[in-house]
């Protein structure tokens, strides 16, 4: 049995990641286990002031379980056997500890990638994000924007 980890964080750009990785089309189809890892968006310190942990905890959850929901049937529809995991710490732990328990495997990021923002490495080789790309810090940006209004 092929067995894949795939982390995701959206559902829609989950189903484009999956898509080529589906054993669909041939009559001789190996049976493949999915490790869905939700990665459930980031809250930022300050909510902490305003939710206890406890329903931080159930809004992750319920986040999960809407994820899933979508995600999940297409897979299972296939015959496909999936488990569902929620990312608690650092993914690369995560990843080592699913292959421990489940034994070799592929791993997919299939997570929506956000503009500005790195995202988590899910394996310890994976490669850092590129430090030459090109970015606008903010005073640089507030800076043009104040540049832009004063020539008006």
């Amino acid at each position: 049995m092929d067995k894949i980890i795939v982390y995701l964080d959206d559902a829609d750009f989950a189903h484009h990641q999956l898509a080529p990785m589906k054993n669909g089309g041939s009559t001789a189809r190996q049976a493949t286990h999915w490790l869905l890892v939700a990665c459930p968006p980031r809250m930022t310190r300050h909510i902490s002031k305003w939710v206890n942990h406890a329903a931080r905890e159930n809004w992750r959850n319920k986040w999960a379980e809407k994820l899933f929901g979508r995600v999940v049937p297409g897979l299972e529809a296939q015959g496909d056997q999936v488990t569902t995991v929620l990312a608690h710490g650092p993914l690369v732990e995560l990843t080592q500890e699913l292959l421990s328990r489940h034994g070799a495997a592929r791993v997919l990021d299939a997570r929506r990638p956000k503009f500005g923002q790195d995202l988590q490495p899910v394996t310890p080789d994976q490669p850092a994000a590129d430090e030459a790309r090109w970015s606008v810090p903010g005073a640089i940006a507030g800076m043009g924007a104040a540049l832009v209004l004063a020539a008006e």
